[in-house]
């Protein structure tokens, strides 16, 4: 069983510290100086990427008057706002770069798609919302980039025919679990999804979008087994935007960054007993020793052996039983820890 899906010659999986994709997304509303102003946040905080959205609003939707959950304008409205440029696009791409990271987008339409795979973008991320869009997610395939996708709104049912189609593309991808829900609750997260996720695609890379108000459960995603964490970011929280409730900012960023690696680290193992812990085995241990002086041929009591520390002696507390009742082959001094020739 193999793990394994390479963007711009970084390798993510199971052996592998987790990629943090911070998306920068819509958040800089429009505002290229924004948007470099959180590309510099991002290195500066010891990111390996940013991660935009790529919107041609008239490829992506019909005019219409749908207000999102998390706002009170529509989404036409929103996204004719944050569309970036062609130029500034490449602007972004550029300083990313420069900053030692590499640039991700979200195409939400055809155009995007292709817009992106002219700037030579090193891999899509797919959108919870496009998962079940089947004809736009070939298309993407077809460009032959590693593709990150969401599944959130999406049962396994869809995942499955989206890895179909993905598959007979022969697309590298991951998958990344999500709720699309803007702060999503706590008790809506279902980390479980990510254990689900796993048994179900053992060959693929799993990860988290999330979009709650921690960073915990992203955090504890990666003791499940999650190899990608993908979260909201800003430079400020104070800023104005949909998406600003549920980012992270540059401290908050680092401290994801931070913690995930810890965990990767702590992943994994057994219980078993490390050599490592044999400086600690010699003090903490007990072994049978003397409680007072012992004459030769005297049976073995817990009246005169019992356990103490360090855990140096022959015997260890485990085999008292083994001693009692039996003699002694020889006269002890209280303290003498018992060694196996000292019993009959």
């Amino acid at each position: 069983m193999s793990r394994n899906l390479v963007i711009n010659g970084r390798n993510i999986g199971d052996e592998y510290a987790p990629l943090v994709i911070p998306e920068i997304g819509i958040n800089h509303g429009g505002d290229i100086k924004r948007a470099i102003q959180m590309i510099d946040d991002v290195a500066d905080a010891g990111g390996e990427c940013v991660k935009f959205q790529a919107h041609s609003v008239d490829d992506e939707m019909i005019p219409n008057d749908v207000v999102p959950a998390n706002s009170t304008r529509s989404i036409w409205d929103i996204i004719a706002q944050c569309t970036l440029t062609n130029d500034e696009e490449l602007a972004c791409k550029k300083h990313a770069e420069d900053r030692g990271l590499f640039f991700l987008s979200t195409p939400f339409s055809r155009e995007a798609a292709t817009r992106l795979d002219k700037l030579d973008v090193p891999a899509f991320k797919i959108g919870s919302g496009e998962c079940n869009n089947t004809p736009l997610i070939r298309h993407i395939a077809r460009f032959g980039r590693p593709i990150i996708v969401s599944t959130g709104m999406n049962d396994i049912e869809s995942v499955k025919r989206t890895v179909e189609v993905l598959e007979s593309e022969n697309a590298s991808y991951a998958l990344l679990h999500c709720t699309s829900m803007y702060p999503t609750p706590y008790n809506k997260i279902r980390l479980g999804a990510i254990t689900q996720l796993r048994e179900l695609f053992p060959n693929t890379v799993i990860g988290i979008s999330d979009h709650s108000l921690s960073n915990l459960p992203s955090i504890s995603a990666v003791a499940l087994g999650a190899s990608i964490i993908e979260r909201h970011f800003t430079s400020d929280m104070s800023w104005i935007g949909e998406d600003i409730e549920i980012s992270v900012d540059p401290a908050g960023l680092q401290e994801l960054i931070e913690g995930s690696r810890i965990v990767h680290q702590a992943n994994g193992g057994s219980k078993t007993v490390l050599s490592e812990e044999q400086p600690t085995i010699d003090f903490a241990y007990a072994s049978v020793v003397a409680i007072r002086d012992i004459s030769s041929g005297e049976t073995l009591t817990e009246d005169n052996i019992w356990v103490k520390r360090p855990g140096t002696g022959e015997i260890l507390a485990y085999d008292l039983e083994k001693v009692i009742g039996k003699t002694s082959t020889r006269e002890m001094t209280r303290g003498h820890q018992l060694g196996w020739s000292d019993v009959s």
